[in-house]
């Protein structure tokens, strides 16, 4: 089977993890190509309900090999703690590996993140979750990073931290912190050694083994586009590529072998952080999408911003990642309202847009709404397209018309069975 990316189509949580959770029953090898634990995906399953944050959902298939990828940063302590809750609830974890040249969310870098982010002051907090995952790759890119590659050989780790960790504590010390221990640190790293060194391989050979005797490979992004570091809402993105063009680069293959790729998009919006949101609803009906959704991020707890479907926002994620197909999820969510309404363009001033500005004119951007009835009846329990009320029907042959690309699911609740799989 061909290698499929699945990855986000608006600004994140879009139920990523549900679909991929689905599609890796019937996978070889799952690969989360990019992002840290600043963001987590929610997976309800016969095992229970977890929040996934660098575990790849993949886990719950004890036959499918789980690779944390290259163009991943990874904090070791929150990697151990997500492993011990996912055995704990008796799913194994002895098919999950770490890419050696991943990068390493040292402990000063979520101190820097925390530290940085109260130096900004109003519009200019970007909402970060003060995971250090901004500085972990500020470091990769400046070639100051720590690789899990790194913690096999301690005097090769030493020799970089004892250049690192002077500048480090100068920018933490400058902004009002507290200075790290050099000793402390490498003992820290021991640890994470003894506890991750088995799994810390160079995964590629696994990958090309995988790819060239054509197994059904997943690869598993964090986020979405709208977060993209050059193509979303910049600055208030994440620090890494959520796109699919980076998935074959962060899980170690050639953009030759993607031949699938869905995106996963709500059948509303949702957004956590700050930036330019243009359906954003402030009102009542927003706080019923959250409170009927349970609309709070998976790794910070906070309230998700809520608003009506982004149909501008889907086709430009459509066109970036190239998407052969999308996931609509949490469609049940829209049961009960008498109107919904789709986003189909922008006005900013005397102009309007069917594409995404760029953040400052897309700042001043209001929705351009086309209006349809509600269906107003239960979609939980349909299990196929015909099974939907009509307006459900009605609405997601809209979405689909609108950015141009076929569904191939329909999410209609949490549980692993409550899919509609076209």
């Amino acid at each position: 089977m061909p290698v499929t990316a699945v990855v986000g189509a608006q600004w994140g949580d879009e139920g990523k993890g549900r679909i991929v959770d689905w599609l890796a029953q019937h996978a070889d090898m799952v690969i989360r190509f990019q992002g840290g634990d600043n963001a987590g995906h929610t997976v309800v399953n016969q095992h229970g309900k977890f929040a996934l944050h660098m575990v790849p959902s993949g886990v719950f298939n004890p036959v499918a090999k789980c690779i944390v990828g290259a163009g991943c940063v990874v904090n070791p302590d929150n990697l151990l703690e997500e492993l011990a809750q996912v055995e704990a609830a008796g799913v194994p974890t002895g098919n999950l590996f770490l890419s050696e040249r991943a990068h390493v969310v040292m402990p000063y870098h979520p101190v820097l993140d925390a530290l940085q982010e109260a130096s900004r002051s109003g519009k200019e907090q970007i909402g970060t979750t003060k995971r250090g995952i901004g500085p972990a790759y500020a470091d990769k890119a400046a070639r100051w990073g720590i690789r899990l590659g790194d913690l096999r050989h301690p005097d090769w780790l030493r020799e970089r931290l004892e250049n690192v960790l002077p500048r480090k504590n100068r920018e933490i010390e400058e902004l009002g912190g507290a200075p790290m221990m050099l000793e402390e640190l490498l003992d820290r790293a021991r640890g994470w050694q003894e506890r991750l060194g088995r799994r810390v391989v160079d995964t590629l050979p696994m990958v090309q083994h995988a790819v060239g005797t054509d197994r059904s490979v997943l690869l598993e992004g964090q986020l979405g586009v709208m977060r993209d570091l050059d193509w979303g809402t910049y600055p208030y993105v994440t620090s890494s590529n959520p796109v699919a063009a980076f998935a074959a680069i962060g899980a170690g293959m050639p953009p030759t072998a993607l031949k699938h790729v869905i995106g996963v998009v709500k059948a509303y919006a949702t957004s956590v952080g700050a930036g330019p949101f243009p359906s954003e609803l402030d009102d009542e009906v927003g706080e019923q999408l959250r409170t009927i959704g349970h609309e709070y991020g998976a790794t910070t707890g906070r309230k998700r911003r809520c608003g009506w479907f982004d149909a501008v926002a889907l086709r430009y994620a459509a066109w970036l990642n190239g998407f052969t197909s999308i996931a609509i999820t949490k469609l049940d969510v829209l049961d009960t309202f008498d109107e919904i309404k789709i986003c189909t363009g922008y006005k900013c001033g005397d102009q309007v847009y069917t594409h995404v500005p760029d953040t400052r004119t897309y700042e001043e951007c209001e929705p351009i709404y086309e209006h349809w009835p509600g269906w107003k009846a239960s979609t939980r329990e349909a299990r196929t397209w015909d099974e939907l009320p009509k307006g459900a029907r009605l609405y997601l042959r809209r979405l689909s018309e609108l950015v141009g690309v076929k569904v191939a699911f329909i999410s209609v609740g949490a549980e692993r069975e409550e899919l509609i799989v076209m």
